[in-house]
């Protein structure tokens, strides 16, 4: 491990295998429990508390090395907020993608009245570092009271049906939270989406759009990526 990043210092196992254990949980829906197995399969013994810890540590630090190379989002914003059950209790999640569908903010919050929208918008502008021209939200009356407060110079549409784009984006999520059987904590629900909506979308283009050529070569570059910002790629190669 001594040509690897500071990052897996003091890490037994290289940084390949921590990647892929990481890659398995963030992408596909496993359990710690699961990744396990494919690993022992593999021939690589680690505990599924081991997985987690890496999950943990690495995970949004992986998310913000995809983000870091995206470009810029796009002039068009889909916010959109579902619910979501946490420990019995009724919670809201609530997203925003640009017109590609690309992933810019999720947040957990308790409510969903005027003071929760104005936090999310104000949030996001913060971790985007840029104004959208048009922001298309539902019929919520709370987007409207704190779209006038914090970014009144933005257009804002919402008409029915034309918030498609953000409320799709949510189907993953469902599929992780069935598969999880639901989050146990705010605080844990909040560190797996923030990392899931970095990384679960890097390896998600859009296939039905694609030829299976085409696929395949996105993919490649994709996963050409993923070694870049893990550190697997800067790896002394073996004769």
């Amino acid at each position: 491990m001594g040509d690897a990043s500071p990052l897996y210092k003091g890490h037994r196992y290289p940084v390949e295998i921590i990647s892929h254990c990481v890659w398995l949980y963030f992408r596909f829906p496993l359990s710690f429990r699961e990744v396990e197995e494919l690993m022992l399969e593999r021939g690589v013994t680690v505990s599924h508390e081991t997985v987690r810890r890496w999950c943990a540590k690495f995970g949004q630090a992986y998310a913000n090395g995809l983000r870091r190379r995206r470009s810029r989002p796009g002039d068009t914003w889909h916010l959109d907020e579902v619910f979501v059950r946490i420990n019995g209790e009724r919670k809201y999640l609530w997203r925003a993608v640009d017109a590609d569908g690309t992933v810019l903010d999720i947040l957990v919050q308790s409510r969903r009245d005027k003071a929760a929208a104005r936090r999310f918008f104000r949030r996001l502008l913060q971790k985007t570092r840029a104004v959208p021209r048009v922001v298309v939200t539902g019929r919520l009356r709370s987007y409207g009271a704190a779209h006038r407060q914090v970014m009144p110079s933005v257009e804002h549409r919402c008409p029915k049906g034309l918030n498609n784009r953000a409320e799709n984006s949510h189907q993953p999520t469902r599929q992780r939270e069935r598969a999880m059987k639901g989050f146990r904590s705010v605080g844990g629900a909040q560190r797996f989406l923030a990392a899931f909506s970095g990384i679960s979308p890097h390896f998600r283009p859009h296939r039905h759009l694609m030829t299976a050529s085409n696929y395949r070569t996105e993919m490649t570059i994709r996963f050409a990526i993923w070694d870049q910002i893990t550190g697997a790629a800067n790896l002394p190669t073996t004769a």
